[in-house]
């Protein structure tokens, strides 16, 4: 099997590095807060060896793709717009979906905007929630679990970009990838990354040389595009209401760990194993990785590994 191929690909009126390698079916791997293509290097080989066409994005602001400065510039329909243009790149009419954190949020409105292009999508960590047609998501959060939600925080321009600047790049990978919090909420004045413990120790999923591929790429780029997927919430809220009560009817497979951020405390597990989850994606499987956590594609590779396989095969086409 050839080695990774590395390049940039004009999408949706920015510049997309992509991460790439075999051929067959497209799949493409759509990362998280805070990670870039390298979150999914368990997955890219694995999946090119058993016949895909495996493409793995650093998502808009993100790595070495672009990073537009203006939280307007990271709305659902901007991330729609850069997957369909990978496939468009690609001369591929239809693509394999996979996303985790944020890239799971684009995976499913795509496959909620057009599934005429998503022969099917995996899901991990966030499920799809439904529009609220009386509240936003941030005031929901506000009212709910207070100024502490990193969500909350991450809001106000300047505001994150501040207080991560106060540790080292390597430090602020630690903190995040090492969290095992389910209520994941800092105290009264008190800044998320300020909470978050530094570990002595890394959990053996992970490497320091592997965080360090993350930091250099923070270094370069900064925060501030990641965080405006945040900053652009309300806004999404807006542009959201013409799909107001929509379902989504792309086949799909719902992948999280059973010690994910707010897996209990935010009923996650309440919702994911309930009926209303089943009403708003009607062809959904569901499997939760016993002691996983948020970074379930790192933590629980060849689970995960087999779990997307299974999926592709049972939903392959001709």
């Amino acid at each position: 099997m050839n080695e990774v191929n590395h390049q940039r690909i004009k999408s949706n009126g920015i510049w997309i590095h992509v991460a790439e390698q075999g051929t067959g079916p497209l799949v493409i791997l759509l990362h998280g807060f805070p990670e870039n293509w390298y979150s999914w290097r368990h997955q890219i080989n694995f999946l090119a060896n058993h016949g895909y066409h495996v493409v793995a994005p650093d998502m808009r602001g993100y790595g070495d793709s672009d990073s537009p400065l203006t939280p307007s510039s990271y709305t659902t329909f901007h991330l729609a717009g850069d997957i369909i243009g990978l496939m468009d790149h690609f001369h591929q009419e239809k693509a394999y979906l996979v996303g985790i954190d944020w890239g799971a949020y684009a995976g499913w409105h795509v496959s909620l905007f057009r599934p005429d292009r998503v022969m099917g999508f995996v899901a991990l960590s966030i499920p799809y929630r439904p529009r609220s047609s009386t509240i936003k998501d941030t005031e929901l959060l506000r009212k709910s679990i207070g100024d502490g939600c990193h969500i909350i925080q991450f809001q106000e321009p300047g505001r994150a970009e501040r207080a991560f600047a106060r540790y080292d790049y390597l430090t602020v990978m630690k903190k995040f990838f090492t969290i095992t919090e389910d209520d994941f909420v800092a105290p009264p004045d008190t800044e998320i990354i300020d909470y978050l413990r530094t570990p002595w120790s890394l959990p053996p999923w992970i490497t320091e040389e592997d965080l360090q591929v993350f930091a250099e790429k923070f270094e370069e780029s900064g925060f501030t595009g990641p965080l405006n997927y945040y900053r652009a919430m309300d806004l999404n809220w807006e542009l959201l209401a013409p799909w107001q009560g929509s379902i989504i009817r792309v086949p799909t497979k719902f992948i999280a760990g059973d010690k994910d951020i707010g897996f209990e405390s935010y009923r996650t597990k309440e919702y994911v194993l309930g009926e209303a989850f089943k009403s708003y994606v009607l062809d959904i499987e569901v499997v939760i990785i016993e002691d996983g956590h948020h970074f379930i594609q790192q933590e629980k590779p060849q689970q995960v590994n087999n779990e997307i396989l299974s999926f592709l095969q049972k939903h392959s086409v001709g």
